[in-house]
């Protein structure tokens, strides 16, 4: 269909809560099929319509690597419906050129949300793979929340944004997470342990 600009980081719009969709119209079928358009262009592995300045709750993703074949999801008015577990995410985005840092996420979700035919449908996905970790990316993009606000140590963060000429990190935006910074504190601490016995 068409491939969009990109609304980067430092935009007001990214931190506006998107509208519900309320019908699974032609033109919200169009919206998506410009957004696949949109990430595929740039390689995305996600990308939310508040990413190409529409605040409405659609997202998609595809996770295929390689030769693997194309495998677009999409997720209109997601909710997370469980979460549990924790894991360290290196994530970048896509309104954020080429910065990268590391971000607290959950290992498991589970989202309930409409296809492009407007059905219900409910995913799960475990074990910190990509799919769950770009499920929270892109779902957090409907609440004006961006990976930057989980990150794991926000003077690496802000000096990621500096080097890449982005702007500041907004501390007063970075997340309280106290039963996931303590389940990733728990998972350093083992990793350091078993790099001290291998």
């Amino acid at each position: 269909m068409a491939i969009k600009k990109i609304v980067k980081f430092g935009e007001p719009s990214l931190r506006e809560p998107s509208k519900e969709v309320h019908k699974v119209s032609q033109k919200i079928k169009n919206l998506v099929q410009d957004m696949l358009d949109t990430m595929y262009s740039q390689n995305g592995v996600g990308l939310a319509a508040p990413q190409i300045g529409e605040n409405l709750r659609i997202f998609v993703i595809d996770v295929s690597t390689g030769n693997e074949p194309l495998n677009p999801m999409v997720f209109i008015n997601p909710k997370i419906i469980k979460k549990s577990g924790a894991c360290i995410s290196h994530e970048g985005c896509l309104s954020f050129p080429e910065a990268y840092t590391d971000v607290k996420r959950y290992e498991y979700v589970m989202v309930k949300a409409l296809d492009t035919n407007g059905r219900s449908f409910v995913m799960e996905a475990k074990d910190g793979t990509l799919l769950a970790r770009c499920i929270q990316h892109e779902f957090d993009h409907l609440d004006g929340i961006l990976f930057v606000d989980h990150s794991i140590n926000r003077f690496e963060a802000e000096e990621v944004l500096k080097k890449f000429n982005l702007p500041p990190l907004q501390v007063e935006k970075l997340l309280d997470e106290p039963e996931l910074t303590e389940a990733v504190n728990k998972l350093k601490e083992a990793q350091v342990e078993k790099d001290k016995n291998a």
